[in-house]
Formats: C-alpha cells, structure tokens, sequence
C-alpha cells in the first residue's frame, strides 16, 4: 500500500558562533583537489564498468 506525503516541515536552528569553531578545521586546497580527483576517479570507474555491462 503506497503512502502519499502531502507537507514536511523542517526546523533548523542557526548558531552565529558555529562559523568560529570551523575556522580550525578547514580543508588545505590542496587537499581539496586530492579528495576532488579521487572522486572523479570513482565515478569515471563506475561508468566504465556500467557501460562494460
């Protein structure tokens, strides 16, 4: 038996203070383009082995 959702409703609550604790943990830009490559090299193998089927 399907089940129809007719309204969500999403609540956030927004820190002013959460942007200063995430200064420390920022991501070096070259780590960024490691993690970047390494994504685009898991997608390109997963097509390559969609497209092999």
């Amino acid at each position: 038996m399907p089940i129809q959702i007719n309204e969500i409703i999403i609540r956030a609550v927004v820190d002013p203070k959460g942007k200063e604790s995430r200064e420390d943990s920022k991501i070096k830009p070259e780590e960024k383009e490691e993690i970047v490559a390494e994504c685009v090299e898991q997608v390109i193998e997963i097509l390559k082995e969609k497209e092999e089927r």
